[in-house]
């Protein structure tokens, strides 16, 4: 694991004396960073000044070889703490606000020279150095800022009144910070930090006081201030080895009028009391903007006397076995795979619909609602910009093959990329009955929708898995009809990026491209044929992230891992060795372990060449004769062309003694690519044309280690054919 380090970044600390301050800049200064050591030296009220705070920090950080400077202004006075930095180091680079004191009483009996003193260290001080820094940060154009809160400010407590008021006020002071610097690469966090320290030696329980070292807390600090910490506006508590996230919710609240030319009495407010101050609904708004948003919503609907928009939306899914049918062929399933006429056949002994046909109930309930287009504050977008980013689907009952199904969905999360967005859609689908027959979730990526100042970041996005690292268990391939998107959008998705060439061309793509629940559909064929029987009452959950597009015609290859009941799969277009489908999993009911472990589907559909003769002769010389492979020691990867297009690929890994259709499998690298066509490549392994001249003349295309190459004479020639 590499270690975060901060070599050639400066940092100030305040109130760096003792306690929480010390322990960030022990840790700065370990981790390579020039630490201004920041303390007046004064008592827990603020009162005296001493030098001595200050520079037995700075003693033990050089003592350890680190580097660090003192500093004993009060941060009141922002400008030199920055000036020393500047004076010692060139430049500044983390500011944490650390400083406080403390001058607790009931609120009753404090003196306003306790409040301005408390908050002239706390929030005035934590204003003036970071504003002392401020230009330095922009011309370089980075910067991270930490603000220290408390759970008295976030919460209140007895005799603080002084003292909760200003860390709330740091809170504010953060969330402006953070909008105002993002444009120039300034961070702002603050941290809640509960520690033992001088402010509160004499207020915890001993034994609790013991357990909350500062060490804890420190590398939560230097997380947030580190260069690939992307965090900001964040509002971080710790304590003990423990850390968590805090913001502000809004409940959904409650109309008190519901037309523009009615008033609002105090009775209103009475009888709706209990809804306003309902917090079970409660969302986070990420900006001002979209907190204004929503009050705008409601302004509208009581100038048109329209209901509320919600956050959840209903959708009733209406179909009939002929469109059972439609999704099935729409997905690959072919009447010459015998187990595929269940999906094909209506009078079928085991008629079903195919799994992944109860994603659709949701998807269309999420394209065709405002809560979509409404999701993203302050961004309109269209469909040219809006793609497919992940799926998950559980199902709780056998999808049926006809009926009226009903699917709620909500916009759970909105995410902020920075360029392009994600909205975050769960989905609940319910049968006739009022029984659950699916939970799904979909992540919809809007391309340029970004920007709106939102979180980075989901905790309620079900995530994708990895592959294992190893060969594949089993993989399957299928070539893609020129019409599967054509046939796959009668199913409903009806986005002209999957036929209109004029919009795909808008969206950037060369020509219309699949639908990505069109690939995931295949493979989910190809899984439940090699681990499940094709049995789709074995089918229980999936998630799947699309990464690549696929164009109609191109060839899919399946590749799965089995662990226990999970079928991790990857799946790639062969043409262009390019994942399509990642971090994709499927669990089942019961494991079926296939027949064989490599399978091609529709064989007819994946064309046999002359040439797949020579690579078998190939295998078949490496068997009998084992020491070729000491001999040669590389990996090729042959492209076999038709008519000037690839039209199949081979690898031969002459370094385990593997021979298989196919781009190189994972972790394995080419040494040399071989292109020549079907034709020459037969005359190439009958000696009737010679690899020299074929390369001289165009025949033989090679990139890579070309002498590697002419140590292939010996495994070509005599090949069996």
């Amino acid at each position: 694991m590499d270690n975060l380090r901060f070599d050639g970044r400066v940092v100030i600390v305040t109130g760096a004396g003792a306690g929480l301050g010390r322990a960030y800049a022990l840790l700065f200064a370990e981790r390579g960073a020039s630490v201004v050591v920041n303390d007046l030296g004064g008592s827990r009220s603020g009162d005296g000044s001493s030098s001595k705070a200050a520079d037995t920090v700075v003693s033990e950080i050089r003592a350890k070889g680190g580097k660090a400077v003192p500093d004993y202004h009060s941060v009141i006075e922002g400008e030199k703490l920055v000036q020393t930095a500047l004076d010692n180091f060139g430049r500044v680079d983390v500011v944490v606000n650390n400083a406080g004191i403390l001058r607790d009483k009931s609120f009753a009996r404090i003196s306003e020279s306790d409040w301005n003193l408390v908050h002239d260290v706390h929030l005035k001080g934590a204003f003036k150095v970071t504003q002392a820094a401020w230009p330095h940060f922009r011309k370089q154009n980075y910067g991270r800022v930490i603000v220290t809160s408390s759970n008295s400010g976030l919460y209140g407590n007895f005799g603080q009144a002084n003292y909760s008021a200003a860390k709330l006020g740091l809170v504010g002071l953060c969330n402006t910070i953070s909008i105002e610097g993002r444009k120039n690469n300034i961070n702002c966090n603050v941290i809640v930090p509960t520690a033992a320290s001088r402010l509160t030696e004499d207020i915890l329980p001993p034994d609790f006081f013991a357990e909350l070292k500062p060490e804890l807390i420190a590398p939560v600090v230097v997380w947030l201030c580190h260069e690939s910490c992307e965090e900001n506006g964040s509002i971080i508590e710790s304590a003990a080895g423990w850390a968590t996230k805090c913001y502000l919710v809004r409940g959904k609240g409650a109309l008190l009028r519901h037309r523009i030319t009615d008033s609002v009495s105090p009775e209103n407010v009475r009888d709706v009391w209990r809804e306003l101050t309902d917090m079970s609904q409660a969302t986070r708004l990420n900006s001002i903007e979209e907190a204004s948003s929503t009050l705008l919503n409601v302004l509208d609907e009581i100038k048109s006397g329209l209901p509320q928009v919600e956050n959840e939306s209903n959708s009733v899914f209406s179909f009939t076995n002929r469109d059972s049918i439609m999704y099935a062929i729409g997905v690959g399933a072919n009447v010459k795979e015998e187990s595929d006429l269940q999906y094909l056949y209506e009078s079928h002994d085991s008629f079903s619909a195919l799994p992944s046909y109860a994603i659709l109930p949701s998807l269309m309930a999420t394209m065709s609602s405002i809560l979509i287009s409404s999701a993203i504050p302050g961004k309109e977008f269209d469909y040219s910009q809006v793609l497919h980013g992940e799926q998950y689907l559980e199902l709780h009952k056998p999808m049926p093959v006809e009926g009226k199904l009903t699917s709620k969905i909500s916009v759970s999360d909105v995410v902020d990329k920075g360029k392009n967005a994600v909205i975050v859609v769960d989905g609940k689908t319910y049968d006739e009955n009022d029984d659950l027959i699916a939970t799904t979730q979909i992540c919809i990526f809007v391309v340029s929708a970004g920007g709106f100042g939102g979180k980075r970041s989901s905790d309620v996005v079900i995530s994708p898995l990895d592959e294992p690292k190893r060969s594949p268990d089993s993989t399957v391939v299928e070539k893609t009809s020129v019409n599967q998107a054509a046939v796959y959008r009668l199913s409903g998705d009806l986005n002209p990026l999957h036929i209109d060439p004029s919009f795909a061309s808008v969206a950037g793509y060369q020509s219309p491209i699949l639908h990505g629940l069109a690939t995931l559909g295949m493979s989910v064929r190809h899984i439940l044929k090699q681990y499940a029987d094709n049995d789709p009452k074995k089918f229980k959950s999936l998630k799947v992230r699309f990464s690549k597009p696929v164009f109609p015609g191109q060839t899919l290859q399946t590749s799965m891992w089995r662990e226990g009941n999970r079928i991790h799969f990857v799946t790639t277009v062969q043409e262009t060795n390019s994942r399509v489908l990642s971090g994709a999993y499927m669990e089942l009911h019961e494991v079926n372990l296939p027949a064989k472990p490599h399978v091609v589907l529709c064989a007819d559909a994946v064309e046999e060449l002359p040439s797949d003769a020579v690579f078998q002769g190939m295998q078949e010389r490496i068997d009998s004769n084992p020491s070729l492979v000491k001999t040669i020691n590389g990996v090729f990867l042959y492209h076999i062309t038709k008519n000037g297009k690839v039209v199949k690929s081979w690898t031969a890994d002459l370094k385990t003694g593997k021979i298989y259709k196919g781009e190189p499998e994972k972790g394995v690298k080419a040494d040399t690519t071989l292109t020549i066509d079907d034709t020459d490549m037969i005359d190439l392994a009958l000696g009737k044309l010679n690899p020299q001249m074929a390369f001289m003349k165009g025949k033989l295309k090679i990139k890579g280690n070309l002498m590697l190459a002419q140590k292939l004479k010996a495994l070509n020639t005599d090949a069996k054919l």
